[in-house]
């Protein structure tokens, strides 16, 4: 049950306050002076604090009230405080909601007012508490990750990249393919290098082939080797990425580019481990660990006859989505601070904006941000200017056009990780404004 302290010299206005308090299942404790208070707040925690204004026969000066909100803000930065006068033009009491109290009535109060006041706070003190202990959570898994398994130097602050990375860990001991989804910069490669890494073959080779670099005549021969005249330039017999990675890993990045002869080639290995190098009929026999990435579609691709549904199903045992950096917007500052090699610090307005930032060309893009902002600071921090950001960055389109005021709540509902309160408070809206709101662009409420 939630519990305020009501902070008054007068007993009856506490009397009144613990009786409207007691019909809605509230506690309440009374204290009859701000030392009283103070004392009270140190025995027992409460989640709220309603105060008076006015403890001297001076009751226009405030100066006792004003004393005692910034000693509780002082002591209890978190705490939410209700300031109650009989002075409506107290312009201390204005000045103290700027300061940080969370709202200002006159007395006598109107119950009703009163009452949805007190309870949107405790609402939203639930909430940013439960969402403490849900980042109270999720560091103590991060944590357990990073003790467990080797991340290779990756950043694993947000949810969603912890959520990939310990599924990674996860099936990394298994020899079932795995398929990486994601666009392109995402940090796929580094996914594929952490499986590596806590696999059974960690210390064998680890081989990476970017199949969408590769022009489509050559890509077979970079697979699985050629005999020297096997075709034109091939002077001598060479090996390819299958035989390299022997007894490890082999990465193939954006596998959608695999032509048809290379992808019916591949689905042998991948069955049977034996493979044939171009110009050879000799059959060579590797055991490969084979993890695939891609930015495509694949299933589209099967139905357009592009890519082969039997290998699709060998490739995608486990699959692995990792997504955009703008949806896991925890990993931002902490991947910034680990491109800014010279330990020149961001500034306060240049943080908020690449945290704004839809970051288009992920991680890859942030790292050429920070990198050319380095260079071209000549303060001491690096400044908004020196990220040369767009002033407004698009959005990112999932149709011809989208409304800006949708952005924004989608934005604002990401950003709180769903909690409606604590997304209102951020849109300057009540909780029924936004519902109202999402559902009118059709946003599911859930």
């Amino acid at each position: 049950m939630p519990s305020i302290l009501i902070i008054d010299d007068n007993a009856s206005v506490g009397t009144a306050l613990n009786v409207l308090f007691s019909l809605h299942d509230i506690d309440t404790l009374h204290a009859l002076s701000p030392e009283q208070g103070l004392a009270l707040l140190e025995q027992q925690p409460v989640d709220l604090v309603i105060q008076d204004m006015n403890f001297t026969e001076d009751t226009t000066s405030g100066e006792e009230g004003e004393a005692l909100f910034l000693q509780i803000r002082a002591r209890h930065p978190d705490l939410p405080v209700i300031l109650l006068t009989a002075w409506t033009h107290l312009s201390s009491a204005v000045d103290l909601v700027k300061a940080g109290a969370a709202d200002y009535l006159a007395k006598p109060w109107d119950d009703r007012k009163l009452l949805i006041t007190v309870n949107n706070l405790l609402e939203l003190s639930e909430t940013r508490r439960e969402l403490d202990r849900r980042r109270d959570r999720e560091q103590r898994n991060r944590s357990a990750l990073e003790a467990r398994y080797d991340l290779r130097g990756a950043v694993v602050a947000d949810a969603a990249s912890e959520r990939v990375v310990s599924l990674a860990c996860q099936v990394a001991r298994s020899a079932l393919p795995v398929l990486i989804t994601g666009p392109n910069g995402a940090g796929k490669e580094k996914i594929a290098e952490i499986i590596q890494a806590n696999s059974l073959v960690a210390k064998g080779p680890f081989v990476a082939l970017n199949c969408g670099a590769i022009p489509s005549e050559l890509i077979e021969a970079e697979l699985f080797g050629a005999d020297a005249g096997a075709y034109t330039g091939a002077n001598k017999a060479r090996e390819g990425k299958f035989e390299a990675a022997d007894g490890g890993t082999l990465f193939l990045d954006e596998i959608g580019n695999l032509s048809p002869s290379g992808q019916m080639k591949l689905l042998r290995v991948l069955e049977t481990g034996r493979f044939e190098r171009l110009g050879s009929n000799r059959e060579r026999q590797v055991k490969v660990r084979v993890i695939s990435a891609t930015n495509a579609d694949l299933p589209a691709m099967i139905r357009d006859g592009q890519f082969r549904e039997d290998l699709y199903y060998r490739l995608n045992t486990v699959e692995l989505a990792l997504p955009p950096l703008a949806e896991r917007t925890g990993d931002i500052l902490p991947l910034a601070e680990r491109f800014l090699v010279s330990g020149k610090p961001l500034s306060t307005a240049a943080a908020t904006a690449l945290q704004r930032h839809p970051w288009p060309g992920n991680v890859r893009e942030l790292r050429n941000v920070l990198q050319r902002a380095e260079l071209l600071s000549t303060g001491p921090r690096i400044e908004v200017v020196d990220l040369n950001l767009p002033r407004t960055a698009a959005p990112r389109a999932t149709s011809p056009a989208v409304d800006p005021d949708r952005s924004r709540i989608e934005n604002a509902l990401a950003h709180n990780h769903g909690i409606i309160a604590q997304a209102a408070a951020e849109l300057g809206l009540s909780r029924q404004a936004l519902y109202r709101r999402m559902d009118r662009y059709g946003i599911p409420r859930e």
